[in-house]
């Protein structure tokens, strides 16, 4: 009886093993095949591009568990991908310092690991790497650097268009082709909460909306484009393209309404018609265009509060970003070089204090205190007077950063 049960013991043990090995290999399969949560995507070759040569994502870099796998990450049950937040910036000739404050700035604050698309010029590549390699400690982000890339055919017209390389981010839809959703933003931005925050607003757009932008101006008073434009801009002030939420999906499938054809276009053929008609007429460049387009599909865009792009326009002429005012700054946007001259002392300081912070303090007195005392020096500027507002919305969103606990920062 005795030899009967240790048969059937020895039995069970064998296909108990045989289970774990079997639920092993289940999770390394289901590891691979859902990129471990959050690989470092491919840069899709843009369609002008012959053979997708430059459309590859060069110099693509990556930071974080996926770099880095453990013998946890390689045994864990993943039976979904983490979702990642993707944000595209356009960085050419002296923006590299504000492009990586700019980066700092959205990692400080942001819960969700984050997918970076840096679009640069080649000479800043290395810097890039360079400086982000080195910020792989944090493990929450990924980064794929890329290189300016127009239409061959009218690069040299493209390129020139505004400022060096501005008008990359309307071929974004083409060339970031499996990227569901991005936000764009300029160099100049900082983000003063955390990112998710208005990434959430995309689960706000309708059936027929496809980004997302913020008013070019509160105060028709004061506005450029309701005075100055020659060409058609959306509604009463215009929309403001340095912050700028897409669901690209929804972009490169929409057949856009124009006033050049009865033909409805797509993106990719409706952007070099524009530029012919209207290079003479605008100013702007590139922003100029998205306002023609959504002038004509109104439906297509969701509006956001001025405090999702709050520029020194809106406090230069007295305060008229009223829910700034009521609910704080969200995203900050130093047009116009505010960052690296005196005319708008509030803007400089919390530039500095973001630049200047480093990753490794958790003490949320050494982004904060230096930080008070600089905006207190500027409340004889009409941008002072609100440094309070400045200073509320650090202050929550830098303390809710190191309440989280330390895997969630």
């Amino acid at each position: 009886m005795r030899r009967y049960l240790r048969v059937v013991v020895l039995c069970l043990a064998c296909g108990f093993c045989s289970l774990l090995y079997a639920f092993s290999q289940l999770a390394v399969s289901l590891e691979e095949g859902a990129g471990g949560g959050g690989g470092k995507p491919q840069a899709a070759a843009a369609s002008w591009l012959a053979g997708g040569g430059r459309g590859a994502g060069r110099g693509a870099g990556s930071a974080g568990p996926a770099a880095h796998p453990g013998p946890s990450d390689r045994y864990s049950l993943k039976m979904q991908p983490v979702e990642r937040v993707h944000l595209a910036v356009v960085a050419c000739g002296e923006r590299l310092e504000e492009t990586l404050t700019m980066l700092k700035s959205a990692l400080i604050f942001s819960i969700k690991p984050l997918q970076f698309h840096i679009f640069a010029e080649d000479q800043l590549h290395d810097s890039f790497k360079g400086i982000l390699n080195r910020w792989s400690f944090l493990q929450t982000f990924n980064y794929s650097l890329y290189p300016i890339t127009f239409p061959s055919e009218n690069a040299a017209e493209w390129k020139k268009l505004f400022k060096p390389c501005a008008s990359q981010r309307l071929f974004l839809p083409l060339i970031l082709k499996e990227v569901d959703s991005l936000l764009y933003v300029d160099t100049d931005i900082l983000f003063l909460r955390p990112v998710d925050d208005i990434w959430s607003l995309l689960k706000k757009f309708n059936s027929t909306q496809i980004a997302a932008m913020a008013p070019e101006h509160e105060e028709p008073r004061i506005g450029w484009y309701n005075r100055f434009a020659r060409h058609p801009y959306y509604g009463k002030t215009g929309v403001n393209s340095g912050v700028m939420l897409m669901n690209m999906t929804r972009m490169r499938r929409k057949y856009f309404k124009n006033d050049m054809t009865s033909v409805r276009l797509r993106w990719g053929d409706i952007l070099m018609p524009l530029l012919k008609k209207y290079k003479l007429n605008i100013t702007w460049g590139d922003q100029d265009l998205l306002n023609i387009i959504f002038f004509h599909n109104p439906e297509s865009l969701f509006v956001f509060p001025c405090q999702w792009n709050y520029r020194p326009d809106h406090c230069i002429y007295g305060s008229n970003c009223q829910e700034a005012e009521e609910e704080g700054i969200f995203i900050l946007h130093g047009n116009r070089g505010v960052y690296h001259d005196d005319k708008q002392p509030a803007f400089r300081a919390i530039y500095e204090a973001l630049r200047n912070c480093s990753f490794e303090d958790d003490n949320i007195h050494s982004l904060l205190k230096p930080l008070e005392l600089e905006l207190q020096k500027t409340v004889h500027t009409y941008c002072g007077k609100i440094y309070k507002i400045f200073i509320k919305q650090l202050t929550k969103s830098i303390q809710d950063r190191f309440d989280r606990p330390p895997k969630e920062r």
